[in-house]
């Protein structure tokens, strides 16, 4: 029998080989293992045959529809939960006296279920109404006088509504009639309606607003815009006088006199009525 000398460095290595060769096989393995081609499809059960008759298995995406549905009306019912916590006792709608509960159902009120209103009553309101579009048209009537007190009822565009006539002795001096030498002015300050000074005036002292033609135009422009208001305050409280007089006409009304209609009622006025004389004792 032949004995050998093997040096401890060489079986270290032939061990490192060994197992290297056993660490490869088993990573091998694994990777061969995980390979989708050598994978199974993995399917969830269909409903037993015994069980048919309750109907088809719930799968996993339609729990998920059922989870997102419970939890999506939860949340609605906690945001109205806390929406009525929240909400102010004293509020008010008119929907909770035009409305009554029936079967646990919100039913509006029919028209023979409300209250009656009396004739006097009916009087009352109108009287209302009528202080009331009264009380808004003199507080009309007093911005107009306001603004026709700033703007001097002058035309928007400087311009005169009416003309000024000059009367001379001879048709020589309508010929060399000078309007500027007639009233003591500049020819430019001649087309002005307002702020025309004499020429002592302007000598003696400066031109007091506005002498740039933009800045004379920015002026015009806010002139025009409040002409444009003072028409509309001036229709609206002729508005307002027509409907106090169409109030007051309906109030007359319900008085048992007896009257006779002599004109109807237009856009622009209240209808008349000639009333019986009634003798009061």
């Amino acid at each position: 029998m032949q004995l050998l000398y093997i040096p401890d460095t060489y079986l270290l290595f032939l061990n490192y080989l060994a197992l290297l060769r056993r660490t490869t096989f088993a990573i091998m393995s694994s990777f061969r293992k995980a390979l989708k081609s050598r994978q199974k499809n993995h399917h969830e059960r269909s409903q037993p045959g015994f069980r048919k008759h309750l109907g088809l298995l719930e799968k996993k995406k339609d729990y998920k529809l059922r989870a997102v549905d419970y939890h999506k009306k939860q949340n609605t019912l906690s945001a109205l939960r806390k929406k009525a916590l929240d909400k102010n006792p004293d509020e008010f709608y008119y929907k909770m006296i035009n409305t009554q509960l029936q079967d646990g159902i919100h039913v509006a009120k029919k028209e023979g279920e409300e209250d009656e209103i009396t004739e006097e009553q009916k009087k009352v309101m109108r009287t209302q109404d009528i202080k009331y579009v009264e009380m808004k048209r003199v507080a009309e009537a007093r911005k107009i006088e306001r603004m026709k007190g700033e703007l001097h009822i002058l035309e928007a565009d400087g311009k005169q509504k009416n003309h000024h006539t000059f009367f001379v002795d001879s048709k020589k001096e309508v010929q060399s009639f000078d309007l500027a030498n007639h009233l003591n002015t500049v020819p430019e300050l001649v087309d002005r309606v307002f702020n025309r000074p004499t020429l002592k005036t302007l000598e003696t002292k400066s031109i007091q607003g506005a002498v740039e033609p933009r800045t004379m135009m920015k002026l015009a422009k806010q002139r025009n815009h409040q002409y444009k208001i003072l028409s509309q305050r001036i229709d609206r409280e002729k508005k307002m006088f027509v409907i106090g007089q169409k109030i007051q006409t309906r109030k007359d009304l319900q008085d048992k006199n007896k009257k006779v209609k002599v004109k109807k009622e237009t856009h622009s006025a209240a209808a008349i009525y000639k009333f019986d004389v009634k003798r009061k004792r």
